[in-house]
């Protein structure tokens, strides 16, 4: 009879022990997926946080180096690497890019004590019957001899979901690269993510995640 009393007494005592184990570790679980979900939520989404990658990539290019009041800085605009040139038909997510990394870049460039050199600036201002403006494409608006020392430029190299940027900072006299950075940027930086993309000039479907495929059963 006491034998079975102390048998049964450590049934219950392990059956509690078990519980008490059970309950830590589901606390640690929830603990752990919570964390885990806040930490997804402060990740910053790509949509509308172009400035933010455009900062990113501006840290990693100007890191090394120093601010000299002797020297002017042009950003000129990126281009793919393939081709070298813009290409005006390009309908991609990412068509806006180059235009932002030039745009970006000359301000991150002064934020950081840089003379940033705008050769698009005119000689004077341009009126029209509903506007006027300071900046042209139209050289016969510009400066003939433009004071620059060094470019800030880079390629781009398309991905299937974004882009690969490498910039560069070259000494116009000697062509030497003083300075260079890489970053990507994701497709869904300027519109949200589309199931069709375009690539090399044809329309792709975006595939649906292996996961939603092996629920569904197909």
């Amino acid at each position: 009879m006491k034998n079975n009393f102390h048998s049964a007494a450590s049934f219950v005592l392990c059956l509690v022990c078990l519980l008490i184990i059970t309950s830590i570790s589901g606390c640690a679980n929830v603990s752990t997926n919570g964390k885990r979900a806040s930490q997804q939520e402060e990740l910053p989404k790509a949509l509308g946080n172009a400035e933010l990658y455009t900062y990113e990539l501006a840290q990693e290019l100007f890191a090394n180096m120093t601010t000299d009041r002797q020297y002017r800085y042009a950003v000129v605009g990126f281009v793919p690497a393939a081709s070298m040139r813009q290409d005006i038909a390009q309908q991609g997510p990412l068509m806006l890019l180059s235009h932002q990394l030039e745009q970006g870049l000359t301000t991150e460039a002064v934020r950081r004590g840089f003379i940033a050199q705008d050769y698009k600036a005119t000689n004077t201002i341009i009126m029209s019957d509903y506007s006027e403006r300071a900046l042209s494409r139209n050289v016969e608006h510009l400066r003939a001899v433009q004071s620059i020392d060094y470019y800030i430029t880079g390629t781009i190299v398309e991905q299937e979901t974004g882009a690969i940027v490498n910039a560069r900072i070259i000494n116009v006299r000697n062509k030497d690269v003083i300075a260079a950075a890489t970053k990507f940027f994701p497709a869904e930086l300027f519109w949200q993510k589309e199931q069709v993309s375009l690539r090399n000039g044809m329309l792709y479907r975006t595939a649906e995640p292996l996961k939603h495929n092996l629920k569904s059963g197909e």
